[in-house]
């Protein structure tokens, strides 16, 4: 489970830094744009405003697809390597001062119902790939097929319910033995 969750946490890392890269470039190729259309570049150095236009200098085509297809996958892509090591935000104000015993069973509890909800939404992401698959929607600009980015975020989903489905196994088997078998203690509380 730690390489799945590593592997794609890394995947996610590239995809992520790509999708950076890409807007960047795709606000510098815009601003230049402009700069070049500007009445300043147009009547000091129309020539080579031109040719620079010419080069096909601009935002990047289709920059705001690639971005929305992107992120659901980037997004299912850490939340492994998160679930895994206990790494979730948590307000345990309540629950600090009950005996370790019921705080155990209450971390059992949480990741039982996460693992359910994760399995539905991975589900869920199966259901939206398939209609869009059989629906034959593209997307607007690039006119690449929808369920694309919907195959794509669906690994990265089925990674995370997997995950949860394996940690509320631990949690179960830890209430169960009361041993510690995976991380507590990682998670940024609030």
């Amino acid at each position: 489970m730690d390489k799945l969750a590593r592997l794609f946490a890394l995947i996610g890392g590239c995809v992520l830094s790509l999708l950076v890269v890409q807007t960047c470039l795709s606000i510098v190729g815009r601003s230049l744009n402009s700069i070049l259309h500007g009445d300043f570049m147009q009547s000091a150095m129309p020539d080579v405003a031109d040719m620079l236009l010419a080069t096909g200098v601009g935002p990047i085509n289709g920059d705001f697809e690639l971005v929305q297809s992107g992120m659901a996958f980037v997004i299912f892509a850490f939340l492994p390597i998160c679930q895994l090591s206990g790494a979730h935000a948590s307000v345990d104000i309540f629950i600090q001062n009950l005996p370790t015993r019921i705080n155990h069973a209450l971390r059992m509890i949480t990741e039982v119902v996460f693992a359910i909800i994760l399995v539905v939404i991975a589900f869920q992401f199966y259901q939206g790939t398939l209609s869009k698959m059989n629906s034959g929607q593209t997307t607007f600009l690039l006119q690449f097929p929808l369920w694309w980015a919907y195959a794509f975020a669906l690994t990265g989903a089925v990674a995370t319910a997997v995950v949860a489905v394996y940690v509320a196994a631990m949690r179960l088997a830890e209430v169960v033995t009361q041993r510690q078998i995976l991380p507590t203690e990682l998670e940024a509380g609030h």
